[in-house]
Parts: C-alpha cells; structure tokens; sequence
C-alpha cells in the first residue's frame, strides 16, 4: 500500500525515478563495476556512482517527507545525476546506470524549477556586499 500526502503525479514519479536511479547504480557499481575492474573501479568513477546513489536516495526521501526543501535537494540530485550518466558512458558497458541517471536528472530537474523553498538561503543571502544585518 501507497501512502501519499500532498504528492502529485509529477512528483511521484520523481520518486520512482530516484528510487531506481539509487538501486541501479549502487548495484553496477558493487557488483558490475568491482568485477570489471580497470576503468570501472578508478577512485573518481566509482566515488561518483556511489555519491549518486546516496543523493538519489535523498532526493526521494526529502519528497517522501514532503519537505519544503525538496526541491533544492532536486536540483543537486540532477547535477550529480548528469554527471554519473556522463562518467558511465565514458567508461562504457553501463547503459542501464546511463539511462537511469538521465530519466532521474531530467525528472529532478522538473521537480527542481516547480517550487522554490519559502527563506532559501539564496533568498536571505541576496544582500549587497557590506551590509550587515
């Protein structure tokens, strides 16, 4: 069973997207990636997917709780995103993991220009230089 609050379709599947986006990339990287070895496992390749993985999993967790901030760990989930579907294809023999973090960047992406927290620290941080509060 589904428990959804104030979730749309849009942000639904958002979730679904991140869901799938941490599950295919943790997998590749601990199954696929440490078999393969060379260029699968080199320090930056694989610290990505695995930061991938983890922002993914927050992105969903942050709109599962339907937090106000949602939509900025949206837009950081995307950034990553893009650049673990570039670092794979790079690599090569990592379709799945490409595609994924595509679907997943371009949803987060959406999710990311729907709202803007309400006192987003760009908001509050749009002083001019030498004034202080």
């Amino acid at each position: 069973m589904t428990h959804q609050t104030s979730q749309n379709s849009d942000m639904q599947e958002c979730i679904e997207a991140c869901k799938t986006c941490h599950d295919i990339c943790l997998q590749m990287a601990l199954t696929h990636c440490l078999r393969v070895g060379g260029k699968h496992v080199e320090e930056e390749h694989f610290r990505l997917m695995i930061n991938c993985s983890e922002i993914c999993q927050t992105a969903a967790n942050f709109m599962l709780s339907d937090s106000s901030w949602h939509a900025s760990v949206c837009a950081a989930c995307a950034d990553v995103c893009d650049a673990c579907a570039k670092s794979c294809e790079q690599v090569g023999d990592m379709d799945e993991c490409v595609q994924a973090c595509r679907h997943c960047a371009e949803s987060c992406e959406h999710m990311a220009a729907q709202r803007q927290p309400a006192g987003s620290v760009r908001q509050s941080s749009d002083v001019s230089p030498g004034a202080h509060a």
